[in-house]
């Protein structure tokens, strides 16, 4: 009986703990058991952890918990409160915070389990995280983010009774401390805290200078990449520094901040010379009708592939293979799945990704290999023009790419938990950056539209697509469920009179599916006739 088992495993762990006061079971996130399995089970935890330590209490965690499961769990406490549990832990996938206080009988605690370790997809993603980032830092990487986690505790701290931090390793150090200590004291000043850090393990001599870079680094990460300029001087300040404190160079939290340093300026060079060559290769498959198809394909696939034959910071690059070297010897950190033998690709193996492609060159040479079965050469013209012009469809018309914090100004919505930022194929996916970047419901604001212009929506992305335009739900005139599939509405001109539109998306009803298979909206167009 695994039942039995399990909580002989826990009995025999128990009796060889000197001291044990507390345990928390987490109800989901693993595990999918109803909690008429769970509390019974926890009920006779308890009194196995009693026989060894009399004054010691359960905890257990809502995560994953369904409308049906949540209210079970009430309706049990409610009916026998339980003196065996000391509280309820709101964690990832949990119950919101407010309605857990609400509910929660006043006997017992609330405790916070905050994810302080991902960067995406996950509780507290990094806001408007450029696609870049994502792509080559991903969910584990070195993520110092004192002023944000400082207002997410403030946030929520009202509603728990302390909490546990949540964290995968150690590139999160920063992160514990802003928690422990505003833990300690709610008020506390953010730069107090870094400077409190930086004196007690760089020294008195970068106290300062380093709670500024620390700081610096978050910035790193706001807003559109290619347009933060404050990286390169980011960069320059890091580097200054390292060559200042010499005696720092062993300290692993020193070399850690200084690979966010190189990493950043590194992917932002190459997010800058990358689209600009794909640019130049749009450039030439407008060209098609001139050059030929077959040509024009050679010579767009040679410019965009440029970016593997002639690295744009060789320095950079290596700088990062070395300070990932370092990082293993000093602390044994793995950012590579084949050097440090990292137990996965999305478990912060930064090293790894660090040449991930951030223009479509990938899938340029996927589709060129489609184009060139098409029947006939006028065929793949209108293909080629297709792909040349996908984010520049003309004057009048208008391209977003959904959830991408530069290529989406129009786009209004947000995934609050980062899950519309694709990780397929263990992350070396090929599909077009666009297509890893979704909504299911995006709303859109356009204005300035010419009156008495027909116009088009254009969606790309895969499963449902439930248009309304300014409220109104418009049949398509084409619908394609397949990944990557094809939608078109007409948008009557009635509702462009006031030269603006409303578009928005209504929910499909995927309750059944999990999210990674739920309908997804990428691209959408605005095409003026």
């Amino acid at each position: 009986d695994k039942r039995a088992a399990e909580l002989r495993l826990h009995e025999e762990f128990y009796k060889k703990c000197p001291r044990l006061d507390h345990i928390f079971v987490p109800g989901g996130d693993p595990g999918d058991n109803h909690p008429r399995l769970v509390l019974p089970f926890l009920k006779d935890l308890h009194q196995l952890l009693t026989k060894y330590h009399p004054k010691a209490k359960v905890w257990v965690s809502l995560q994953g918990f369904s409308v049906e499961q949540t209210d079970y769990f009430y309706r049990y406490l409610a009916e026998n409160s339980p003196d065996w549990l000391q509280g309820v832990v709101s964690g990832p996938g949990s119950p919101p915070m407010a309605e857990t206080r609400f509910r929660l009988p006043k006997k017992y605690q609330h405790r916070q389990y905050p994810d302080i370790t991902h960067n995406v997809r996950c509780e507290f993603p990094v806001r408007g995280w450029d696609q870049a980032y994502a792509l080559t830092l991903g969910r584990e990487a070195s993520n110092p983010r004192p002023y944000a986690f400082s207002e997410i505790h403030q946030t929520y701290a009202p509603f728990t009774d302390g909490f546990v931090s949540y964290s995968d390793g150690c590139h999160d150090d920063i992160n514990k401390v802003v928690w422990s200590m505003r833990g300690w004291n709610p008020t506390m000043d953010v730069r107090e805290i870094m400077t409190d850090y930086t004196r007690f393990f760089f020294g008195k001599t970068a106290t300062e200078s380093a709670a500024d870079g620390i700081a610096a680094l978050e910035n790193n990460w706001k807003g559109s990449l290619v347009q933060n300029g404050g990286v390169e001087a980011t960069f320059a300040f890091w580097k200054g520094l390292e060559t200042a404190n010499p005696a720092l160079k062993n300290n692993w939290r020193w070399q850690m901040l200084l690979l966010r340093a190189n990493y950043d300026t590194y992917i932002r060079r190459r997010l800058v010379y990358e689209q600009s060559l794909e640019k130049q290769a749009n450039g030439v498959l407008s060209q098609a009708t001139e050059l030929g198809t077959e040509k024009a394909m050679n010579e767009a696939l040679t410019l965009v592939n440029r970016a593997d034959e002639q690295n744009c910071a060789p320095e950079l690059r290596q700088k990062i293979e070395q300070l990932c070297a370092d990082l293993f010897t000093s602390i044994g950190l793995q950012t590579s799945v084949k050097k440090h033998n990292a137990k996965g690709y999305e478990r912060g193996c930064v090293l790894d990704f660090v040449d991930y492609p951030l223009n479509n060159r990938w899938w340029l040479a996927d589709e060129f290999k489609k184009v060139s079965t098409l029947p006939s050469e006028e065929a793949k013209k209108v293909r080629l023009k297709e792909i040349a012009t996908w984010e520049n469809p003309g004057i009048g018309s208008f391209y977003d790419d959904v959830s991408s914090v530069a290529k989406g100004p129009r786009v209004k919505t947000i995934s609050e938990d980062a899950t519309d930022v694709a990780w397929w194929e263990d992350g070396f996916s090929r599909t077009r950056l666009s297509a890893q970047l979704f909504q299911k419901c995006p709303e859109l604001e356009y204005d300035n539209l010419q009156m008495d212009a027909r116009y088009i929506v254009r969606v790309v992305g895969s499963g449902e697509a439930l248009l309304r335009v300014d409220g109104r739900r418009l049949e398509p005139i084409t619908y394609s469920r397949e990944p990557n599939g094809v939608k078109e509405w007409i948008v009557p001109l009635t509702l462009t009179q006031d030269g603006k539109l409303h578009v928005t998306f209504d929910e499909p009803e995927e309750s059944h599916l999990n999210w990674r298979k739920q309908s997804k909206i990428s691209d959408v167009w605005l095409l003026k006739q």
